[in-house]
């Protein structure tokens, strides 16, 4: 369980919101992509990036060069969010219309990795999370990619999971509106591989 803060304090729909480590991890484990915010030079930044979860730790890598590794592993606050978006909620009324979903929000300062068999082994999660079994199929990275390639760690001390699920929840006066209302189911799926042509 993490520690409640008031960055974590949840003001809007409370019995939604979670401090359980475990279902963080889980959120966190099975999005593949997530967005990592920060201020650069007094203006707000987003950008969207793959990340990856090895114990208690959020993993992020890119090019030396690349803005958002050199302002992380300068020690920028970072806010890293992710959303799983798992139904549309069709209501009666316009109002009520929704979502279910599950997202983390974390806060911290993300450290730079620099020990060689750390960064492969980070690389090797990585390759397994996208295709499980697949690491061991292809080639390591070599000392030369490993150097050129920045491994960042965000810990996993301050955040928050939230997490609406169910059906609609209209008025009782529009229970009789004569319109559909439920829940459209989404989900990512993995198409059928394309082989590469070259």
């Amino acid at each position: 369980m993490l520690a409640r803060t008031d960055r974590t304090t949840f003001r809007q729909r409370p019995h939604r919101g979670s401090l359980d480590s475990e279902l963080i991890a889980a959120i966190l484990d099975e999005a593949l992509t997530c967005t990592v915010a920060f201020v650069d030079d007094g203006r707000p930044v987003s950008i969207p990036t793959t990340h990856w979860r090895v114990g208690d730790r959020v993993l992020f890598h890119g090019a030396m060069g690349s803005r958002l590794a050199k302002t992380m592993a300068a020690g920028a606050e970072l806010c890293v969010t992710v959303t799983l978006v798992d139904g549309l909620v069709l209501a009666r009324s316009a109002f009520h219309h929704s979502m279910n979903y599950r997202s983390v929000v974390l806060f911290g300062q993300a450290g730079e990795v620099t020990d060689p068999a750390e960064k492969e082994a980070a690389f090797a999660t990585l390759i397994e999370k996208l295709a499980p079994g697949r690491y061991p199929q292809v080639r390591p990275p070599s000392l030369k990619e490993l150097a050129a390639t920045r491994l960042l760690a965000l810990p996993i001390a301050e955040g928050s999971a939230k997490v609406r699920s169910g059906p609609p929840v209209d008025d009782e006066d529009d229970m009789g509106w004569p319109v559909w209302a439920g829940v459209v189911p989404v989900r990512l799926e993995r198409g059928k591989p394309i082989a590469d042509a070259s």
